[in-house]
């Protein structure tokens, strides 16, 4: 379909989508999410597709919240709406079966610092900023916020952060582990799709049983996660790529994953 407010591009096994408002710094509006629903309903139907990186259009802005001026019309019944859809829509980011980027290059505030939250790590811009800032609107994070930034840096540090809605650098982002590399604006993409690619090259079974151990495993005690593991394991020991991967290490020669998700 043809896209007004993001870009959708595949090369290589990698999916990209650019948040494509950079006159309102990428804000979300509701049409926005759509758009990225969409996209995701095309990545999910294409098995070739290892991949996906988000970032945002422009130098300045990654996705700068929600769209302040749809926000404000909205009665508490449309907030709640509103509130779920983007639950829903940015879930998927986390739900999604292949891992997913964060490329943050620029302003990552509220619904952009809870996007890039449900991605599986992030790489920012030194210029990058986070922040969920709702508070200073009498509001709170309504995208995810208030449960995901708790669970990855920690509840203390993340009640500070809704509390006061400061924004803190890329560099103090990566100090509290939220952010996985800090780069110069100019090198973003590129060590970004670097790390793509690495991953793109490895199994079709194993990324996606690999992310769904790790995501479902956090929620369970760790007997049963070990559990999860175990059935992971079997099912990639199953695969085309596993009996590949293990022939050309002992061929001494690297592997050529071209397995299907059939196997």
């Amino acid at each position: 379909m043809a896209y007004e407010n993001i870009i959708f591009e595949v090369n290589e096994g990698i999916a990209t989508i650019t948040f494509n408002r950079p006159k309102a710094l990428n804000a979300l509006n509701g049409m926005l999410l759509d758009e990225l629903a969409a996209a995701l309903d095309e990545i999910e139907a294409d098995e070739d597709i290892r991949v996906l990186v988000l970032t945002g259009a422009g130098e300045k802005s990654f996705v700068a919240g929600a769209d302040i001026t749809e926000l404000a019309t909205f009665n508490t019944l449309q907030s709640k709406m509103f509130s779920r859809k983007g639950q829903l829509i940015i879930s998927r980011l986390q739900e999604l079966a292949i891992p997913v980027i964060a490329a943050v290059n620029g302003f990552a505030l509220g619904g952009g610092s809870e996007m890039a939250l449900a991605c599986d790590f992030i790489y920012a811009s030194e210029n990058a900023m986070f922040g969920l800032p709702e508070i200073t609107l009498g509001i709170i994070p309504g995208f995810g916020g208030t449960q995901r930034l708790p669970r990855l840096i920690g509840s203390n540090r993340a009640k500070e952060m809704i509390f006061t809605g400061k924004m803190i650098p890329a560099a103090e982002a990566e100090t509290i582990g939220m952010v996985n590399r800090v780069l110069p604006l100019a090198e973003l993409m590129e060590a970004t799709l670097k790390t793509a690619r690495t991953i793109a090259a490895k199994g079709k079974v194993s990324l996606r049983a690999a992310k769904q151990a790790v995501n479902s495993g956090l929620e369970v005690d760790l007997g049963t996660g070990l559990k999860i593991e175990v059935d992971a394991f079997a099912i990639c020991m199953a695969s085309e790529d596993a009996k590949e991967g293990t022939g050309a290490f002992i061929e001494k020669r690297k592997p050529q994953f071209k397995g299907t998700l059939k196997g």
